[in-house]
């Protein structure tokens, strides 16, 4: 048995939800489609999210890189203005990621991803140079410069990784001073950040001016993970050059996935998951870090994240990877600005569109539009209250401050799994064994101070309340779902246990239930 217990009027511990400031999303492109709005309309309304970003903004597909008849630069801003025109209807502001190459800038030919990203240096600086400038001069003619002063300005993408970045980190520094100072040219006031790398590295392989693979060998053969050296990838080097030359540096931003598959980029080696305190112990790192170099002040986004870096990881689609969004975020409070979820939604092209309506996508909405777990994990970390009251192992008790409501997140990350949830490649098999494992547990949530008949709503996501996949192998696992069935998945994906509590004469004193992989939201009914 674990218990959570606090006075509804003990003094809080102030704090953002840095769960919900940035979510993720595939490619600029598929921001077009009307689907794809409409599922970002909904994130933003039920998890609050308040900006998205994305790769390709320069792709070939966006149109945006045009020449006049003299050869002179001369952009085209269409696509990109309907998009981020339903972005701002939507609520939600764009978290600028400036990439990837025009082909006309490109140095390389070679692409990433199955839409064929280039992902080289240009071709020349000084055009890419005027491209930012001009990109985000129209961006203040447009929507003023009041507005676009809330965005944020990030270059590039993963550069420390050959398929994301064909050139060396002295060229990635490069591309940095020149975007930077193009983002500043227009308002000194604009955000502009990096360097964007890859998920933290226990070894060498990113110390020289290009990855060195064979570095990799000995993280691969370690016989615990955990007991090594995890660092962020070239942020110290990063900051101290930003430091040395005065360059603009106004948050930091990197990749702290939970694990090391950089290895399969290459198609070499196995998939490393790491334990499942490693978020939250990158982050106190990376504050640290931070607080003791020349930006102390700097903001910290950590743009992706998720139980696993591939967006074919059938553990994706299972409650135990809500289990472990709430856990890691909750754990994490007090240590970032934001830490994105990659993604929400599973209209995402990086391997094709995926083939089966659930397919270990990184969407919290499947491509139907159908709630994952880890929609309402994200759904649940929203609805708590701004005062941290108390917060242990099995979750934590908030107040709001603007009424005194209080609202709690309970979970159950069984103790046989010491890792982040094992991931599920090829078949489900690894997903299903995972979900079976671990123990039920009872949390004990007593709050003094609050009124007798208080009423309080419990909502319990399980195994078998609000998962979207058990009701789709339930109709068969259908590949081409009719609209009845999408129907049917989607009202079982939404139809969690719920019931009321009331507070007695002593405040709330309740006891729940949690299955292995549960998490429970309770919220004081206004």
């Amino acid at each position: 048995m674990a218990d959570l217990t606090v006075d509804a009027h003990a003094p809080g511990e102030r704090f953002s939800h840095h769960w919900s400031l940035v979510v993720g999303a595939g490619r600029a492109n598929e921001g077009l489609r009307a689907d794809w709005q409409r599922q970002l309309r909904e994130v933003a309304e039920v998890q609050g999210f308040r900006y998205v970003r994305f790769h390709g903004l320069f792709h070939d597909d966006m149109f945006v890189y045009r020449e006049d008849a003299q050869g002179r630069l001369d952009p085209s801003f269409q696509y990109i203005d309907t998009l981020f025109d339903a972005m701002l209807d939507a609520g939600v502001r764009p978290f600028v990621e400036f990439g990837f190459m025009p082909s006309q800038l490109a140095t390389a030919t070679r692409t990433a991803f199955w839409w064929g990203a280039n992902c080289s240096p240009p071709t020349d600086f000084d055009a890419w140079e005027r491209l930012i400038r001009l990109t985000v001069e129209h961006w203040r003619d447009r929507y003023g410069i009041d507005e676009i002063r809330q965005w944020y300005f990030e270059v590039w993408n993963e550069p420390n990784l050959r398929p994301f970045f064909h050139g060396t980190k002295s060229e990635y520094i490069e591309l940095y001073r020149r975007t930077a100072r193009a983002v500043k040219s227009v308002d000194g006031a604009l955000p502009v950040g990096g360097p964007a790398t890859s998920n933290f590295v226990p070894d060498t392989r990113f110390d020289g001016e290009t990855e060195d693979t064979s570095a990799q060998i000995d993280t691969r053969e370690a016989p615990d993970l955990d007991a090594l050296d995890w660092k962020p990838v070239w942020l110290e080097e990063f900051l101290g050059i930003a430091a040395s030359e005065g360059l603009p540096l106004d948050f930091v931003s990197t990749h702290p996935y939970p694990t090391d598959w950089a290895l399969d980029e290459h198609g070499q080696g196995a998939r490393l998951t790491r334990g499942v305190d490693a978020t939250p112990a990158d982050l106190r790192l990376l504050r640290s870090l931070v607080d003791a170099s020349a930006f102390p002040d700097a903001e910290i986004h950590l743009t992706e994240w998720s139980s696993s870096s591939s967006s074919r990881d059938r553990t994706h689609d299972y409650p135990q990877a809500a289990t472990y969004v709430v856990k890691a975020n909750l754990d994490s409070i007090g240590l970032v600005d934001s830490l994105s979820y990659w993604t929400f939604t599973d209209i995402f092209e990086e391997e094709g569109g995926g083939q089966l309506p659930f397919h270990g996508g990184f969407g919290m909405l499947s491509y139907h539009g159908i709630p994952k777990p880890t929609y309402h994990g994200y759904r649940f970390l929203a609805a708590l209250g701004d005062d941290l009251l108390t917060r242990s192992s099995v979750g934590a008790i908030t107040r709001d401050s603007t009424d005194g409501a209080i609202s709690a997140v309970v979970y159950n990350y069984p103790d046989e799994v010491t890792q982040t949830v094992p991931a599920s490649f090829d078949t489900r098999e690894n997903a299903e064994r995972t979900l079976a494992t671990g123990s039920a547990r009872t949390t004990t949530l007593r709050v003094t101070g609050v009124r007798p008949g208080t009423r309080f709503r419990v909502e319990l996501l399980s195994p078998r309340s609000g998962n979207a996949i058990a009701r789709w192998d339930d109709l068969g696992s259908p590949l081409n779902p009719t609209r009845d069935q999408i129907a049917a998945i989607r009202e079982s994906a939404n139809d969690l246990r719920r019931w009321e509590l009331v507070a007695g004469p002593d405040g709330l004193d309740a006891v729940i239930d949690l299955p292995a992989w549960g998490v429970a939201l309770v919220t004081q009914l206004r």
